[in-house]
């Protein structure tokens, strides 16, 4: 079964969408989440303590404890009387062994530590240490400690004669002697972790009813941390029930449903033509779920990352495309929907305000690369300005000034310049026509436009001076002139395939002389037709087209009309639709516009004199003629466009034929 293609069905199931693809993504902790940052304000209203919160030490004091105990915490070693024994066990017997066996002893007795550790005490890293005895711990400078290398000099040194060396060096001490002292790592940490404890107990606690914090305070370390465990102890406490998960999905889904059905509603009533295309409703919508889960995801997993994204790209696209208006209202709700889910709200929501201001003042009309490069220098001064702003209205100074907020704002803005690159794919895959492809379209050197010249010059000539006269007309009226200039100089390329056979390419000899009325219209009306194909084949946008299709409308090819009404027997032209234009009739006012300047140009070469009231008289009965033929009924002209429309055109003609002096001939 087909779903049918109902409009209205089809736009609101994308704002549905878009609706539960942001939804899907925004935060969904259980309890309620507040968003904050160290050394920054409070945001929230005050936050009163629900049940008893323990003051634990802030992360600051902690690692400075820590750092502390580790520089004067007493490593602990044990000492091992069983290795003097064994030692003493494995000298071999002989004369010596008593003597040799008491000097050991007596060494052993200072301590004996490793060489290592020997080394640390000599460079001064290790004045004491704690010595463990039979469960008894005592404290002790290492300044008498030695290692098992002095051992075996101080036997060498008391050896009473050479034989008694002999005998030293027959038993290998040198491989016997090892530390009776050695580091006891478990009980160090046993004793390091319980003075930690100690050191980093609770402070206090802070009581039911009191507060942790209020609203406008500055996030001290302190706070954080009370922060902190105040939501460690909400999240164990709370009943963590679907009823509650169902209430908080709902009034997400409620929150950006409704800011969506208030974008929706503005395009419908407030820019209907905008509202009418389905691809610009399904393009707005787009761009608010790409920007927004660009937005959520830089927001998760960096904090102020949210201030990276360049969401200015928004209002420029929209901008660009449609009108300043529907791009100040699309980034203010999208900045809206992305608000709760950014720390300080009020912030983001002022910074993007401001720069989305600048960026649509400054981007009025996109022709040239350098135009969004300004913008993009204008929008990241305006960032800066505005956190200048709010600091000083927040704190009174700079002192929470932050260069990584700097960083990131001036990131944003140079990602500006993206919106360039993104707008041809755009334009290829939603139809939409930018300005810069407008001002390359127009360009007389395209091939389509070459060829015109090349082949029908006096077409292309006339063209040109419809481009003139259109252009000044949409500036006046207020009307897309960068739109008409480009259609009018296309409109007329269906003339490319039979130029003999339109007036201002002939030179003397016209072949419709040898036709009928009827074949001359088919040949004259076919350049509609001709022309749409060859803009098909040339990629032209569906803008372009529309001036082609529409600038005859479904008007009658007037002359061979009149012809054959002459030449029949009563005067009455047998078949009317054979002499009508396909149409439709036009359905903008720049297509309007052009319909108007096509006529009136090439009827303003037929005039005698060129007076203003020859020229004012024309452009009167050709625009009044159009409208009494209720050409431009589906227009959405109105009165006061059409006397511009007029104004317009006799300023520009009277310009163009106006009456040159006669300058007297030299003898």
């Amino acid at each position: 079964m087909k779903f049918p293609d109902n409009p209205l069905l089809k736009r609101l199931l994308t704002a549905l969408a878009a609706t539960i693809i942001m939804v899907w993504f925004y935060p969904h902790a259980r309890l309620h989440q507040y968003l904050y940052e160290q050394d920054r304000p409070w945001n929230y209203n005050q936050l009163i303590a629900p049940f008893d919160i323990p003051i634990h030490p802030d992360s600051l004091t902690v690692q400075s404890i820590r750092d502390t105990l580790q520089k004067r915490f007493i490593p602990i070693y044990s000492v091992y009387p069983a290795v003097v024994d064994s030692i003493v066990n494995e000298l071999p017997a002989g004369h010596y062994r008593n003597q040799v066996a008491a000097i050991i002893r007596a060494e052993y007795a200072k301590g004996v530590v490793d060489p290592t550790v020997m080394a640390e005490i000599r460079d001064g890293k290790l004045p004491k240490i704690r010595i463990l005895r039979r469960n008894i711990l005592s404290e002790s400078s290492t300044a008498s400690l030695i290692s098992p290398r002095e051992v075996y000099l101080a036997l060498d040194h008391g050896a009473s004669d050479q034989a008694m060396r002999q005998y030293i060096a027959d038993a290998k001490l040198q491989q016997i002697l090892r530390p009776s002292l050695i580091f006891n790592e478990l009980e160090c940490k046993r004793y390091y972790d319980n003075e930690f404890q100690t050191l980093t107990a609770d402070r206090g606690v802070i009581m039911q009813g009191q507060a942790i914090i209020n609203k406008g305070d500055i996030i001290s370390a302190q706070d954080y941390t009370n922060l902190r465990t105040y939501e460690a102890m909400l999240a164990a406490r709370a009943s963590r029930t679907s009823h509650t998960d169902l209430l908080t999905l709902l009034g997400q889904f409620l929150y950006v449903g409704i800011l969506v059905a208030v974008m929706m509603g503005y395009l419908a009533f407030i820019v209907p033509k905008v509202y009418r295309n389905f691809k610009a409703v399904l393009f707005i919508n787009l761009l608010l779920v790409v920007f927004f889960l660009f937005s959520a995801g830089l927001n998760a997993f960096l904090i102020g990352g949210v201030y990276i994204v360049p969401l200015v790209i928004v209002p420029i696209m929209v901008g660009v495309f449609f009108d300043g208006r529907t791009a100040l209202f699309t980034a203010t709700v999208l900045t809206l929907i992305i608000a709760p889910i950014v720390s300080f709200a009020m912030e983001f929501i002022f910074l993007e305000f401001i720069a989305v201001g600048v960026a649509i003042y400054s981007l009025r009309q996109l022709s040239t690369r350098s135009e969004l490069l300004r913008t993009a220098v204008l929008v990241s001064l305006a960032y800066v300005l505005g956190y200048l702003a709010v600091e000083l209205l927040m704190n009174g100074s700079l002192s929470g000034f932050s260069w990584r907020m700097v960083v990131y704002l001036g990131a944003n803005a140079v990602m500006v310049s993206m919106a360039y690159i993104l707008m041809f794919p755009i334009e290829k895959y939603f139809g939409f026509l930018s300005p810069v492809t407008l001002v390359e379209l127009s360009d007389t050197n395209q091939p389509l436009l070459r060829e015109l010249s090349d082949k029908c010059p006096g077409t292309f000539q006339h063209a040109m001076s419809v481009s003139n006269l259109a252009s000044d007309a949409a500036r006046a009226m207020g009307a897309n002139e960068q739109l008409v200039r480009a259609g009018a100089l296309y409109h007329d390329i269906g003339k490319i395939d039979n130029p003999a056979f339109f007036t201002e390419n002939q030179h003397g000899v016209n072949p419709h002389d040898t036709l009928t009325p009827e074949q001359s219209a088919r040949i004259v009306i076919g350049h509609v037709t001709d022309g749409l194909r060859r803009a098909d084949r040339a990629g032209l946008p569906a803008a372009i087209s529309d001036f082609i299709r529409e600038h005859h409308g479904a008007g009658k090819a007037k002359y061979f009309y009149f012809q054959a009404a002459k030449s029949s027997p009563d005067g009455v032209c047998p078949n009317p639709e054979a002499f009508t234009y396909p149409g439709p009739n036009p359905r903008s006012r720049e297509t309007s516009l052009l319909m108007m300047a096509d006529a009136v140009e090439a009827a303003s070469r037929s005039l005698k004199t060129y007076t203003k009231e020859s020229i004012t008289d024309l452009v009167n009965k050709i625009v009044d003629g159009q409208i009494a033929d209720h050409l431009h009924d589906n227009s959405t002209l109105e009165f006061r466009d059409i006397r511009l429309i007029k104004q317009a055109f006799i300023k520009r003609l009277m310009t163009i034929y106006h009456t040159r002096i006669s300058y007297p001939d030299g003898k």
